[in-house]
């Protein structure tokens, strides 16, 4: 384990995660309730993706054609942004009281969103770069996960007050546009324009 390897690759995947899709999901996630099991659950899957990442990661995308992966990720982000759109149809504190009724529940929701859409994601595919590059999988490993733990940690510490400025509905909204514009970069890669 070296300090200034994991050192070096915090700020690089702190700062990619920052803008990315697991953040807004880790923070609408939170904006409904328990931020702790959203949190926990988002960490759960980053760690998952980590370890993956700096064990096998790279080998999966040097076996995986791009384009393929690009359609996947097209795919999942437009069947989230049609989901985000069906459920601004909903009532509301229905939706809430059902999304928030049990900690487990949150917990395997959060991991689940989180962990399929880090699949193809640029901190998944740095941290399995920065493995490779840098030939120290624990180091690389160990900066990535407290980069993205601590990106998990503020949406989800925001999320709460989201909410007492911005109805959920239009926090819905918002998440869905910005799921059909990632579908639409995600696509436009696969087809390799």
């Amino acid at each position: 384990m070296d300090l200034g390897i994991a050192a070096a690759v915090f700020p690089l995947i702190f700062l990619a995660e920052l803008p990315d899709k697991t953040m807004f999901a880790s923070l609408v996630l939170a904006s409904r309730g328990r931020p702790r099991a959203v949190w926990v659950g988002a960490a759960a899957a980053f760690l998952v993706h980590v370890a993956i990442a700096t064990t096998v990661g790279a080998a999966l995308f040097a076996v995986l054609p791009p384009r393929a992966v690009d359609a996947v990720v097209a795919a999942l982000f437009l069947a989230g942004a049609v989901y985000a759109f069906l459920e601004t149809r909903r009532d509301e504190s229905a939706l809430i009281d059902r999304e928030v009724a049990t900690r487990r529940r949150i917990v395997v929701t959060a991991f689940v969103v989180i962990f399929l859409a880090e699949w193809g994601d640029l901190t998944q595919i740095l941290t399995a770069n920065l493995a490779a590059h840098y030939h120290s999988a624990v180091s690389v490993g160990v900066g990535a996960l407290l980069a993205l733990w601590l990106v998990a940690a503020l949406a989800v510490a925001s999320g709460q007050t989201l909410l007492r400025v911005f109805p959920a509905v239009v926090v819905r909204r918002v998440t869905a546009v910005v799921l059909l514009v990632l579908a639409g970069v995600a696509a436009w890669s696969a087809v390799g324009a």
